[in-house]
């Protein structure tokens, strides 16, 4: 498995987090999975590692923003019949694989099965990949759909990376403010005295900070 195909899947727990985030608005979630499997690709495809920032902090508001695009332009992701079979037949061989070998296969294993490009492979799982059943059910279009299994990822982490997002937008002081207080759990006191200021200043600051944080955690 390589890198890319490592980062995909261990990340993959995201967008469902974001998907159950945005569930019961209007959208099926098959809908709302096949947008944020777009944005992860589009993700691993811009992510510079060289900026030292982690990829789950790269990619939240990436797959966000593809998710939210549903929401404003009314309907689902658009996904070619072509695009659609060569995702089928990646779900089949890798079915196969998993039952004989214990494994899927690689991006490169399929594209040279495939006689395809890796990034045709990339963009068929990251498009159009559902999770639908094994068994023989058909869509509204009479098209087979089959299930690929992925892990899940607890609620709490789409919580964390859009507290990481509100924080990262603070101006400095108030990012400083916070950092000391929840971070290095320094009490009011002890932050007034880092911060050269009183501690009545601090706690009026600190209030006005968390207030902000949890209007941006809304949104």
């Amino acid at each position: 498995m390589t890198d890319r195909d490592a980062l995909a899947q261990r990340h993959m727990g995201l967008v469902h987090a974001l998907c159950r985030r945005f569930a019961n608005k209007g959208i099926e979630y098959e809908e709302l999975f096949a947008a944020g499997c777009l944005g992860l690709t589009k993700a691993l495809n811009g992510f510079d590692k060289s900026r030292g920032m982690q990829f789950s902090t790269y990619a939240f508001p990436v797959i966000a923003g593809e998710i939210k695009r549903l929401f404003r332009d009314g309907g689902a992701v658009k996904v070619s019949r072509t695009l659609r079979a060569l995702s089928l037949k990646i779900a089949r061989l890798n079915a196969e694989n998993l039952r004989q070998n214990g494994a899927e296969l690689t991006v490169s294993e399929l594209a040279a099965r495939l006689g395809v490009s890796a990034e045709q492979v990339t963009d068929a799982i990251g498009s159009a990949r559902l999770p639908l059943s094994l068994t023989s059910v058909h869509d509204a279009d009479g098209d087979p759909q089959t299930d690929v299994p992925v892990a899940d990822m607890q609620e709490t982490v789409t919580e964390r990376l859009s507290l990481e997002q509100a924080i990262a937008a603070l101006p400095s002081d108030d990012k400083q403010l916070i950092r000391l207080r929840y971070f290095q759990s320094k009490t009011q006191a002890q932050t007034a005295a880092v911060l050269h200021t009183s501690q009545v200043q601090i706690s009026r600051r600190e209030k006005k900070i968390l207030a902000q944080l949890r209007e941006k955690m809304i949104c």
